[in-house]
């Protein structure tokens, strides 16, 4: 992430949060990501000097003024006028860091062998909030090689409980005591 997009993405955040604004924006910025990752043309145009930057905030205007929130918008064009809106999904994982600090939520990745069901999910989540005092949204990936268990990461740990792991770990033992 570069430094000017955090320091966006934040100084978005701090003014969401002040206007009372962070799940409205929050929701905002997801919706126009998704909408730059399914038409990658419509970022290259938003990013083209051939186009002036006025044609391009007239775009922006056009495309979102009746479906984005005025300070949405607004970052919007000032992205475009900055010419960084190709660094906007930047700046919206650092207001999403930002919203989840101050929301006391945490981001967890569960690999499984298997899909969790919506009741493991729930108990995983419960567990997660016992231990950590932090709501967990879990993020569910299956991974068929590590044969059951499951591996977590939150927090730049990973957590792993994977029986392919316990086996390569009794595998190594086996070996070291040869």
């Amino acid at each position: 992430m570069t430094k000017k997009a955090k320091v966006y993405g934040s100084s978005l955040y701090d003014l969401a949060s002040e206007e009372g604004l962070s799940e409205v924006i929050l929701s905002d910025l997801r919706l126009v990501c998704n909408a730059l990752d399914e038409i990658p043309g419509y970022s290259k145009l938003l990013s083209s000097p051939a186009v002036p930057k006025s044609e391009r905030k007239e775009l922006l205007s056009q495309a979102w003024k009746e479906t984005v929130n005025q300070y949405t918008l607004n970052f919007l064009c000032l992205l475009c006028d900055g010419e960084m809106i190709s660094s906007l999904p930047m700046c919206a994982e650092e207001y999403k860091r930002r919203y989840d600090e101050e929301h006391n939520i945490l981001q967890v990745k569960a690999i499984t062998a298997i899909p969790l069901t919506e009741d493991a999910k729930a108990r995983l989540a419960a567990s997660i909030l016992e231990r950590t005092g932090k709501k967990a949204e879990i993020t569910v990936k299956v991974d068929e090689k590590l044969i059951g268990g499951m591996r977590l990461e939150m927090d730049g740990i990973s957590y792993d409980g994977s029986i392919s792991y316990h086996m390569d770990a009794l595998r190594k033992a086996l070996q070291e005591n040869k």
